[in-house]
Order: structure tokens, then C-alpha cells, then sequence
């Protein structure tokens, strides 16, 4: 079993194992005409249980013959134009060379002696994004697993800095189309349940300002701790940004630590045509980035950055073993002193390949053109009376929902617009999202992919419509 173990006698099996497998992904690429294929749990997980996995195939091809069967015909590909669901986006060469790399010299990037130049990368990565932030010369950060683990950290420092005597006194304010981990994180934070304040949000689905200088200003009234404030760059369901400057104007006020979350926003960064959809971001205390949301990474790959370095220090933990004290005067990097995770991948290798093949004005062009495919999108929409749409996109994504003409009952509407989004899912033929807002089913486009077009979202209109009207004729059947 040692000539399985990657090392210098047997790096051309290396060579071959790895070719063969991008071979069929490549060919699997190439051929793909659907999203999905619209296979069931039902029907997959038979297929996969029927596996024994003690008695392994001692092959390679016949692995990947497997492997074809049991994920590649039916994997979601994030690639093809007509997904249009989640905040997931098709990934650029440099960043999957990247992810061959470091996968196979292993770095883990918790310490100096594990990793070295892996480590000046990443350091190196977090000087460039802070510095297209704009937080100023004391800032930092850290790779990490994503936005929520981020949004996590960012709010870990900001219960820390607020050195409150209860954590019971403390609060968040975040707007209410904000992320699921914000609550997530106040939870696991140790803070009550009254913990996270919901701020409305207007008909653009952005933070009121007004409401949010309301309830601090009773949080101050009511002798209780304004912990943070959590701005968002990119909701998840509307892709809206909160006004920016007027929060940080207000945190300044009041003195209470400003987060961003630009998990999805970031691409802002990098755009050539809407980075001032960004202004403010530079005031915050912290920020959250998705390099794999909107910079076209693979997954995972993002950041939390501070504009104090020093404010890190909350999540250092010293082991004699790992990063004794004795290292910081010595003047070693160990990146785990800055991270809540200890061993970590090389995930800014992919992010450095990309820069140093594409730039990142290459980056910024891809997310504008999903920006002005959103508009067209909106444009569409707004022309088109099957459907309502609820906001002009910000960034690239379209929430709307299909209305016959009809039909007046709300919840029989809702059923299908539910029907058409699984019915689509079901036939393959694209795959889009779902929310709810004031309570009634819409469903959502989210645009990542510069190869999607006009064209593409008008057949997947029509395909909702399709399915939404096949649902209503079957439901008048029945009820006749």
C-alpha cells in the first residue's frame, strides 16, 4: 500500500492518476448540455449505499468509472449558463491549477514551519485586499472557511472590544434580509436570544438608517451594550447594499464596532464600473470576503479583515507544541496565532494564481458583465406581466414570481411558483432559487456566470411560465 503514498518514487503515477481524472472532468465539461439531470434522492442513494467500501477496486479507471455513476452524470454544474440558483459560480482555470497545487504539496498554513512561502502568500493576499478596502495601514486578517466562519470571527472581536460586565447586555444590529450567521454567530457567542436586532429594511431592501439610530439610540437608553452593528454588501436573497457611509457615520457616533459582510459584495473590489457601489466599506472595524462567491474561486476561499491588526489578538492561543509565546519575539509568522481554525488549507494559492494569470481588472470584468446581465434581467422582468419583480438588482441578483392572470388567491399562486421551481429542478433543464418575501413564495435568479445571457433567462422565463400554468390547468381539473 506505500506506492499509493505520493512521494518521489512514484511521481509519475502521480502524473497519470491526475491526468486520467481531469480527462473525464474535462470530457464530462465538454458535454454537459443540462445543469442537472434531474435525478431523485430516491434514485441515487441506492446506487451509492450498494457500495462496499471494504472492498476497494484497486484500479484507478474503474474508480472513476464508479465515480461517474455515482456523481459526475449527476453532479450540479455550477458552469452551465442556466443555473441560476445559489451564490455559486462557475471557476476560472488559474484558480483550479491553484487547487491541483496545493492539494498535492499539502501545505497547512497554522504555522511558519508547515507551509513557509504558503504563508507570505496568504499575508501577502490580505495586504492587497485590505488595501482595495481601504481600511489603512494597521490592517489584516485571515483566510477562512467561508463567510459565515468569518462573519463568526469578526464578531467574536467585537464582543471582545466591547468588554461588556454581562454578555446577556450585549447587541447586534443587523437589518432583516441580513445573513442566517448572524444570528448563528451570537448564538454560539454565548449571547441571549434577544441578543440580535432585526433593523427594517425599505422597499430596496436596504438598511433604514433611520430605524438603526432608533433602536441604538434606546439601546443606550435602556443601559444596554451596542456590540455591533452588521452592514451588509450583497444580501444573499436581493444582492442590496446597505448605505454604507450613513452606518459607519452612526457606529462613529455611538461607538460601536462596524461589520461588513461583503461575502457577496466583494466583487465590488475588483469591478471597473461598480466599485463605488462599495463607498463606506472602508470605514468599517471589520469585513467579511467571498473570494468564491464573486472573485470566481472554488469553494472555499474567503477572508475575514480588520482595520487593527491588534484586534486579532482575541482569537491567539499560544501551545508549546505549535506557536510558543518565544516565536512572536523571534519574529516567526504563524498565521494560526491570527485563525479560529488550527490546520488550514492553502486555499490563497488559488486566489494568488488567478491575480498573477488574469489580474484583477480580468476578475472585474467578469463580475460587471453578471451586473449588466442582472440589469437586462431586471429590464425584462419588468416588461414582461407574467411576472413581478421586486427590486432593481444592485449586484446580480433577480427575485420575482410568476402571476397568472387568472388566478387572484395569494397561497394558490405561491403553490405554483413552488411547482415551477420544482418541476424545473425536476427536468433539468435549469435550476433556480427560492425565498419568501412578506411572507408569499418568489423565486430568485442569482447571476454569476458571464456565459448566461438575455436569451438564456427569457427561455427560463418561459419555462416558469410553462410549468407554473401546467400546475394551475392540473389544479383546475381536479377542483372541476
Amino acid at each position: 500500500m506505500r506506492s499509493h503514498l505520493l512521494n518521489d518514487t512514484n511521481a509519475e503515477q502521480y502524473r497519470r492518476s491526475v491526468i486520467e481524472g481531469v480527462e473525464r472532468v474535462a470530457a464530462k465539461i465538454a458535454t454537459t448540455d443540462r445543469p442537472f439531470t434531474g435525478v431523485t434522492v430516491d434514485a441515487l442513494s441506492p446506487r451509492i449505499d450498494e457500495i462496499d467500501l471494504d472492498r476497494p477496486l484497486h484500479d484507478t479507471a474503474a474508480v472513476l468509472d464508479e465515480l461517474e455513476d455515482v456523481y459526475l452524470r449527476d453532479a450540479v454544474y455550477f458552469h452551465h449558463p442556466r443555473y441560476l440558483a445559489h451564490l455559486n459560480c462557475p471557476v476560472v482555470i488559474p484558480a483550479v491549477l491553484g487547487e491541483a497545487v496545493l492539494s498535492a504539496v499539502n501545505s497547512s498554513l497554522d504555522t511558519w514551519d508547515q507551509s513557509a512561502g504558503g504563508t507570505l502568500i496568504e499575508r501577502r493576499l490580505i495586504d492587497w485586499t485590505t488595501a482595495r478596502i481601504g481600511l489603512g495601514p494597521a490592517a489584516d486578517g485571515v483566510f477562512t472557511s467561508g463567510g459565515t466562519q468569518s462573519n463568526l470571527q469578526a464578531l467574536l472581536l467585537a464582543r471582545e472590544e466591547a468588554k461588556a460586565e454581562s454578555l446577556a447586555d450585549l447587541r447586534i444590529f443587523a437589518s432583516e434580509v441580513s445573513h442566517f450567521s448572524v444570528k448563528k454567530s451570537a448564538k454560539l457567542l454565548g449571547l441571549g436570544p434577544d441578543a440580535v436586532v432585526s433593523v427594517p429594511v425599505g422597499h430596496d431592501k436596504r438598511m433604514q438608517t433611520v430605524a438603526l439610530a432608533r433602536e441604538l439610540e434606546r439601546c443606550a437608553r435602556e443601559g444596554l451594550v451596542p456590540m455591533a452593528v452588521v452592514a451588509t454588501a450583497g444580501t444573499t436573497d436581493f444582492g442590496s447594499i446597505d448605505p454604507l457611509p450613513e452606518i459607519a457615520g452612526l457606529c462613529e457616533q455611538y461607538g460601536v464596532w462596524m461589520h461588513v459582510d461583503a461575502a457577496y459584495g466583494c466583487g465590488l473590489l475588483a469591478s471597473l464600473k461598480y466599485r463605488d457601489r462599495a463607498a463606506g466599506i472602508e470605514r468599517a472595524d471589520s469585513v467579511t470576503v467571498d473570494y468564491h462567491k464573486s472573485f470566481f474561486q472554488p469553494v472555499s476561499s474567503s477572508a475575514v479583515l480588520v482595520r487593527d491588526a491588534a484586534t486579532l489578538r482575541h482569537a491567539t492561543y499560544h501551545a508549546e507544541y505549535l506557536n510558543p509565546r518565544r516565536m512572536v519575539q523571534e519574529r516567526i509568522p504563524n498565521q494560526v496565532d491570527k485563525s479560529l481554525q488550527t490546520t488550514r488549507r492553502f486555499d490563497a494559492l488559488k486566489l494568488w494564481m488567478t491575480l498573477r494569470v488574469m489580474g484583477a481588472d480580468g476578475i472585474g470584468e467578469l463580475f460587471d458583465e453578471v451586473c449588466d446581465l442582472a440589469s437586462e434581467g431586471w429590464r425584462l422582468l419588468a416588461a414582461d406581466p407574467r411576472f413581478d419583480v421586486v427590486v432593481e438588482p444592485s449586484l446580480s441578483t433577480l427575485v420575482f414570481r410568476y402571476i397568472p392572470a387568472a388566478v387572484t388567491d395569494p397561497a394558490e399562486i405561491d403553490r405554483a411558483n413552488l411547482y415551477a421551481r420544482k418541476a424545473l429542478f425536476a427536468s433539468g433543464d435549469a435550476v433556480v432559487a427560492g425565498t419568501k418575501v412578506a411572507g408569499r413564495h418568489y423565486l430568485k435568479f442569482t447571476l454569476l456566470n458571464p456565459e448566461t445571457t438575455t436569451a438564456d433567462i427569457a427561455a427560463v422565463l418561459d419555462l416558469i411560465a410553462g410549468h407554473a400554468e401546467q400546475y394551475l390547468g392540473d389544479s383546475l381539473d381536479r377542483a372541476s
